[in-house]
């Protein structure tokens, strides 16, 4: 077994990513707050991660949860510095929606596929094949 193929190594990088993506939403955390963060995002995909495909499915879902939180905190920002916002501060505010909502939807839907192929894996690919058939639908019928 190799070491780059354990789930405890996984974890760690996971958590380090969802540390470093913390770190760039919120420019102003300072460090404890951020060791805060990456102990309890290593803590939650060592429970929940029962394998290498879910430690990175769940960290997909919070990167995208991160990315849909960015232009929030953004828009929170903004407004407590000021009640109207200049030109310069409105450009900053659409860029982090833009990019936010696109960068969310990616890893959101991302991590629904690593989801999606997980439980593949963990039922065996014989299971969904029957409950495919039990669903209603149709298999197309093999040209000989």
């Amino acid at each position: 077994m190799s070491v780059f193929s354990t789930p405890r190594l996984h974890a760690f990088l996971g958590a380090l990513v969802l540390t470093i993506g913390a770190g760039l939403a919120w420019d102003t955390l300072m460090r404890p707050a951020l060791l805060l963060v990456f102990i309890a995002t290593i803590v939650f995909l060592f429970v929940k991660g029962r394998s290498i495909g879910l430690i990175w499915a769940w960290s997909t879902l919070l990167l995208g949860v991160e990315c849909l939180a960015w232009p929030i905190i953004t828009m929170l920002r903004i407004r407590s510095v000021t009640d109207q916002p200049s030109d310069e501060q409105m450009g900053l505010i659409l860029t982090a929606v833009l990019m936010g909502l696109f960068s969310s939807v990616f890893w959101i839907s991302f991590s629904y596929g690593l989801f999606k192929r997980s439980r593949v894996v963990e039922t065996g690919p014989e299971s969904e094949t029957a409950a495919s058939r039990n669903s209603g639908h149709r298999q197309r019928p093999k040209n000989k």
